[in-house]
């Protein structure tokens, strides 16, 4: 479904992706591995169309997509989590649920899926709260959910986890795991907690100083070296 061949980037002097290649199919989850600065929110944000890319290709359905707009590849059906979320603080839940839905047309961009509360069953005893009063937990429940809401063929996570804590963690995780369980969605997720990852992965890709230094499938990869790339 996505497949990205020898994509490289710069900011200003420095090279900050280095020939990255990657891809995940229909049904699949790819954890994305690294530590903080080694390049992975970069990777989602070309990925995204948020920033440009210098050489290589990206291919979504077999089309290449390399230079769309970001609102062209949402339309394609990409979604993209944002670490820190980016919700719309002075809307309220429903509104931004709505924003979700942007894309499509008439009376289909008014009617929120009641299949997303049943993911996410807090965000239904919320909506006329703003999003600003959620917990930062809440925050990535409704973040999520909004972004499914376009129903994407492709979401991509950035940092779900981080700063969350542990009992919407595991709300998190059931959610991915349903998503994965369904079948028609590719997921890219991009984490540091390797315990979360690997609990839902079918690959991964370790990221380092821009490049893939590894990758395969859980089971073929050691988790003590792959925890020591992404220790501080």
């Amino acid at each position: 479904m996505l497949e990205v061949e020898q994509l490289n980037q710069y900011y200003a002097s420095s090279h900050t992706l280095r020939g990255v290649s990657l891809s995940v199919g229909k049904g699949e989850c790819l954890a994305l591995l690294g530590r903080n600065g080694v390049g992975k929110t970069t990777l989602l944000k070309c990925l995204m169309g948020v920033l440009p890319v210098a050489q290589g290709s990206v291919r979504f359905n077999g089309r290449d997509i390399t230079r769309l707009t970001p609102h062209e590849r949402a339309r394609l059906g990409i979604a993209y989590v944002p670490q820190g979320r980016d919700i719309f603080a002075r809307l309220t839940v429903e509104e931004n649920l709505l924003m979700g839905m942007a894309a499509r047309p008439g009376r289909a961009a008014r009617q929120i899926d009641g299949a997303v509360y049943e993911l996410f069953p807090v965000l239904r005893e919320m909506l006329a709260r703003r999003g600003g009063d959620l917990s930062g937990g809440q925050q990535q429940q409704l973040a999520i959910a909004r972004a499914l809401l376009a129903r994407p063929q492709l979401i991509m996570l950035d940092e779900p986890t981080e700063g969350i804590q542990p009992s919407i963690i595991k709300d998190i995780e059931r959610v991915i795991r349903l998503l994965r369980q369904r079948g028609d969605i590719a997921i890219l997720l991009c984490e540091q907690y390797f315990d979360f990852a690997r609990a839902l992965a079918d690959k991964f890709i370790v990221l380092s100083r821009g490049e893939v230094l590894a990758g395969g499938a859980p089971e073929l990869m050691d988790g003590d070296d792959v925890r020591r790339h992404l220790a501080v």
